[in-house]
């Protein structure tokens, strides 16, 4: 089914056009990811399509059997109403039944719970009341009495998101759902699970993310919006970096000759005659087509900066012994550790779990409870935190940067000024002498990171630093992170990020505990999933010895137990030669997997050759629980 067509679309802001000419299609199940850098006009054509916005020129046409739900980066509430009373504002039987129903469930009404079970059933509401418990359980919506206005930020995005996935769920066959940035302050298991979610319901997607794990995950095709033009690519991110450095290539070329071209052509104009005849005035047309070509510059969005940062002495930050709690929450219980030099440390875990207070407290912003934590005289931190850019009214782009200081030093012993600075970030010449409260809120955020490292740290504290960062300022941050030869601690939920990045991470698991775990974040994943499968297989293994049967039994196979009266039937010479391969075969798994797990720890590899043996160690692991799995079916056979 044909969902959306567009023709013609064009859009500009001032003399600055975001998007000129564009034409494409959505058809149902399309799942579609837009990449461009901020301000080029992402969310610009999310709000056209919605019909928020109208676009200078070009035709919209919509299904009439399709539904638009718009999911925004800053959401729209009713500010004085509830939470609950926001979350479900349609006004409809089966949704007010269930508004009434999760009222009952939240304050414990007994007798109001039970009056409502028989009009549920009426409706048969209980299926989407089932996904709207889900929902908001999974993205930790519980007090539905609070009033909208009193919501941290995070809080209404959350809230913002139940609300069109209760939205889209409720009765629309047709729907396309638009998301922006819709990962922004979710945790980790938010996000996994916000994947799931999308793949499982039947729903096309026009989605804008910093996320590429969660890009590569929910979307099937990219699309880029650069230099006014729109370029569609099928397939992955990786697929898309691919196709694009060809692109580019290819572009280079084009404009190469097009300026060999040009100085031929402008030769010929300044020895033309005044007299133009038809032929020589259609040459001259095609000298003016040519010169735009030849004028055209490809942004080179890499960054490559040998910085001279401040010296970092022997001694970096040392916590001894540290305690912190709010009332009855503890945050941090006995955490000790010494930071290194060059150390490039990730930090996760659920929100609320006290990592905020730990940045705090390393960089001496608030006491700890007990404990010493000494940090060096040589010490400089950068903080890039959630709260912003702090700066004053009619206040330029440059002059704020200028405020810092006016040049920045690099190894090699030369410098960059602060106008090449902001160009290398993404800011062009015009865009630097616009005032900063007219920034868009990502290009404020990149705004806020370039002065972080234009102080010239020695120990960066990044806390969330790829919200509401485009893809391209996301590649010059990490390019120049990975080459940053001081300290580096990342907050963040961006997992591919974290992989990039990091060397090990402290795990804020909850009630003060921290684990420093030896890898990035994917290697934990594999870790914890792994525990939890054995954890399982120890409750399966406890729930069959209470059952009766023994340890024996169950682990080797080779003898009943009387308690049970289980006939079995015999193995078949071909199930025995299976039973005794897969016996091998685990063996073999087990060493291979021990191999590749010291390998990793030996700290000599790229990060390319990491990520390959972790894909291999992902392998193994689920080629060993198949075989596991078989290998526990075959165990209840008599192997004769």
């Amino acid at each position: 089914m044909h969902y959306v067509s567009v023709e013609g679309l064009t859009k500009s802001y001032g003399i600055h056009p975001l998007f000129r000419n564009i034409t494409f299609h959505i058809n149902e199940g399309d799942k579609i990811a837009i990449i461009a850098r901020n301000g080029i006009g992402k969310s610009t054509l999310l709000r056209i399509l919605s019909g928020s916005e109208q676009p200078d020129s070009g035709k919209v046409f919509i299904h009439k059997d399709v539904t638009v739900a718009l999911f925004e980066q800053d959401p729209h509430f009713e500010e004085e109403k509830t939470v609950i009373d926001n979350i479900f504002h349609t006004n409809h039987p089966v949704m007010n039944l269930i508004r009434k129903y999760e009222e009952a469930v939240e304050m414990n009404d007994g007798e109001a719970m039970a009056d409502l079970f028989e009009q549920m059933d009426t409706y048969n509401a209980w299926e989407f009341e089932v996904k709207v418990k889900q929902i908001l359980t999974r993205l930790n919506i519980h007090q539905l009495h609070q009033s909208v206005k009193d919501l941290s930020g995070g809080q209404r995005k959350r809230v913002a998101l139940a609300r069109t996935l209760i939205d889209i769920g409720f009765e629309h066959q047709h729907t396309l759902l638009m998301m922006d940035e819709p990962t922004n302050h979710l945790d980790v298991e938010m996000i996994e699970w916000l994947e799931n979610y999308l793949n499982q319901e039947r729903v096309t997607l026009l989605l804008v993310t910093h996320d590429r794990y969660f890009l590569d995950a929910v979307s099937e095709e990219i699309w880029e919006l650069e230099r006014e033009n729109l370029y569609v690519y099928r397939g992955d991110y990786e697929n898309y970096m691919e196709k694009k450095a060809a692109r580019l290539e290819s572009e280079q070329s084009s404009i190469d000759k097009a300026r060999n071209l040009y100085r031929k052509e402008l030769e010929w104009m300044r020895k033309q005659p005044k007299a133009r005849t038809t032929k020589s005035k259609s040459r001259q047309d095609r000298f003016y087509e040519v010169e735009a070509k030849a004028g055209q510059k490809l942004e080179d969005q890499r960054v490559q900066l040998q910085i001279k940062m401040s010296r970092l002495g022997g001694k970096v930050v040392e916590m001894k012994k540290v305690y912190k709690s709010y009332g009855p929450k503890q945050l941090v219980k006995g955490f000790d550790y010494t930071f290194s030099k060059g150390e490039r440390v990730g930090v996760i875990g659920k929100n609320g779990v006290g990592k905020s207070t730990f940045l705090n407290m390393l960089q001496m912003a608030e006491p700890p409870d007990s404990g010493k934590i000494n940090v060096g005289e040589t010490v400089v931190f950068g903080n890039f935190s959630q709260q912003g850019l702090v700066f004053k009214e009619n206040v330029r782009v440059i002059e704020y940067v200028k405020s810092i200081a006016e040049n920045f030093p690099l190894a090699s012993g030369g410098s960059l000024s602060a106008a090449q600075f902001l160009e290398l970030f993404l800011f062009t010449p015009d865009k630097q002498y616009t005032y900063v409260e007219s920034l868009s809120g990502g290009e404020k955020k990149r705004l806020q990171l370039l002065t972080v490292l234009f102080a010239n740290p020695n120990f960066l504290i990044l806390d969330e630093p790829t919200n509401d960062l485009d893809l391209p300022t996301l590649a010059v941050l990490e390019s120049f992170l990975y080459d940053f030869p001081g300290c580096v601690l990342i907050v963040s939920h961006d997992r591919y990020f974290m992989d990039r990045l990091v060397d090990h991470l402290l795990v804020f698991e909850g009630e003060g505990e921290i684990r420093d775990f030896p890898g990035n974040y994917t290697q934990y994943r594999i870790w914890l999933k792994e525990n939890e499968k054995k954890d399982k297989k120890w409750e399966e293994l406890t729930e069959k010895k209470s059952a009766g049967l023994s340890v024996d039994t169950i682990v080797q196979a080779k003898e009943e137990t009387p308690a049970v009266a289980v006939v079995k039937r015999k193995m078949s010479f071909k199930e025995k030669r299976e039973w005794e391969q897969l016996e091998k075969e685990l063996a073999r798994l087990a060493a291979e997997k021990e191999r590749i797990t010291l390998e990793m720890s030996t700290g000599n590899h790229s990060f390319d050759e990491l990520q390959q043996l972790s894909a291999q160690l992902l392998s193994i692991q689920e080629t060993t629980d198949n075989h596991e799995l078989r290998w526990l079916e075959m165990s209840e056979l008599n192997p004769g």
